[in-house]
């Protein structure tokens, strides 16, 4: 679409407190002998007070203690249920605000797919608005309305989980501070600035060969970047294993699906720096961090309510978008709740509703599938029983090296020959089904 302005006029509103040196940012990258094909545009759109609203709000969340002993409420819940009813239109039309907060109706992503416009409170202004679409697991296509701010804020829950290893980002002018990698058939690429750390590069990459001139151009190209932190997503990252990398990051972060213990040892190994496994939804933004001395994810927003429903599902409250204030959001996860030193833990998190698996004539749980798998390491995988209880396990491409490791280890779980297949959709798919019936009983 022809919007008549030059890329520097959409620059100008893409990045509004652009500067000289962060122009020499943008350029690099995209300039790049070795760049790839980048697909889209896209900036942070923060003015100049709220970059300064960002630094200030990363020190707050690096100084905040998350947590509530347990059976109660965190102080700030009840207010923010007052607000909300008074606020949000859905809330409104039910009238006054419970005075238990077990009694608010949970809502779910089908609540807010079939009308989010209701979900928004009236204060919110639309001049500024952004909206992005997700499209998940659950059959749900939802368009989240969202903030520059709210977009800018993610970077203070990583920043706390980084902490947690004892990493403290210090990039800055001049220098790449992070790479995000894709490796699907169609991503959203694109370069960026962060004003917050003086306009230090940003990039959104695919590690899809079809998104570069020639595909030794990756390696590359990230070292050039040099990034000091790498984000992805465990598939994204099977691929950025196979790359003859000569710099490192700090860390990596991985986000949006179940990371295998196999597959973060392994990249522990080859990076030598910590992996840190974030459990984030876009209609919340990271929740939690992985720590295995606590057993389980740690909490990592200050103002995000935790609790786990009747039925083990895990529902949040509060949240930093503005946009859309969540009131015992149903998140499709489950999981327990435990309490620590390190404050609230979701321990036992499964992605989506759990499934059972009729093996050996006795049911198992699908955590007894991801136990049998663990010493392998698959970037992803879906296991599906089939109505006649004979098993197939698809895997990701960057899988299929451990394809005969991973029948084996299912055959002797279930006692019988599993299929293996390619794990041809791109995204989030979900990893246990079943036709079974009885399946999702248990």
């Amino acid at each position: 679409m022809d919007t008549g302005m030059s890329d520097d006029g959409l620059d100008a509103e893409r990045f509004p407190t652009l500067t000289a040196h962060g122009r020499r940012m943008l350029d690099f990258m995209r300039d790049h002998p070795h760049a790839p094909v980048y697909r889209n545009r896209s900036g942070n759109r923060l003015l100049a007070h709220e970059v300064a609203a960002q630094r200030a709000y990363e020190a707050e969340v690096a100084a905040a203690t998350v947590g509530w002993e347990p059976g109660t409420l965190p102080d700030w819940v009840m207010p923010f249920v007052a607000e909300t009813f008074a606020t949000v239109p859905h809330y409104r039309a039910l009238g006054s605000a419970p005075r238990r907060f077990g009694d608010i109706a949970p809502v779910s992503r089908a609540d807010f797919a079939a009308d989010v416009a209701q979900f928004v409170p009236d204060h919110v202004s639309l001049d500024r608005m952004m909206h992005f679409r997700t499209t998940g697991t659950t059959g749900h296509p939802l368009l989240i309305p969202s903030h520059p701010i709210v977009a800018a804020r993610y970077a203070a829950f990583h920043k706390r989980a980084l902490r947690r290893v004892g990493i403290v980002p210090a990039y800055g002018r001049g220098q790449v501070g992070v790479v995000l990698l894709g490796c699907q058939r169609q991503c959203f690429t694109y370069v960026s600035v962060s004003p917050a750390m003086d306009e230090s590069g940003l990039a959104k990459i695919n590690l899809h060969p079809d998104d570069w001139r020639d595909p030794d151009d990756r390696a590359r190209y990230l070292d050039a970047l040099a990034p000091e932190i790498v984000a992805g997503d465990p598939i994204s990252f099977a691929e950025y294993l196979t790359l003859p990398l000569k710099t490192r990051p700090r860390a990596l972060i991985s986000v949006s699906m179940l990371l295998l213990p196999g597959l973060r040892a392994r990249l522990e190994e080859r990076f030598g720096c910590p992996v840190l496994d974030i459990y984030s939804l876009n209609e919340v933004g990271p929740v939690g961090v992985f720590d295995p001395a606590a057993g389980g994810h740690v909490l990592l927003q200050p103002r995000l309510y935790v609790e786990i429903l009747d039925t083990g599902e895990i529902a949040v409250t509060g949240g930093f978008n503005f946009c859309l204030p969540l009131l015992r959001y149903r998140t499709g996860d489950f999981g327990a709740l435990a309490h620590g030193p390190a404050g609230p833990v979701l321990t036992g998190l499964s992605g989506r509703r759990p499934v059972r698996y009729l093996a050996r004539g006795a049911w198992i749980n699908n955590i007894d599938v991801t136990h049998a798998l663990l010493p392998l390491p698959l970037p992803h995988f879906n296991v599906h029983q089939r109505s006649d209880a004979t098993v197939v396990l698809r895997l990701a491409p960057g899988g299929m090296p451990w394809a005969d490791a991973a029948r084996a280890a299912l055959a002797r779980l279930f006692g019988a020959s599993v299929d293996v297949g390619l794990l041809e959709a791109d995204g989030k798919a979900l990893q246990y089904t079943s036709d079974l019936a009885g399946a999702h009983d248990g």
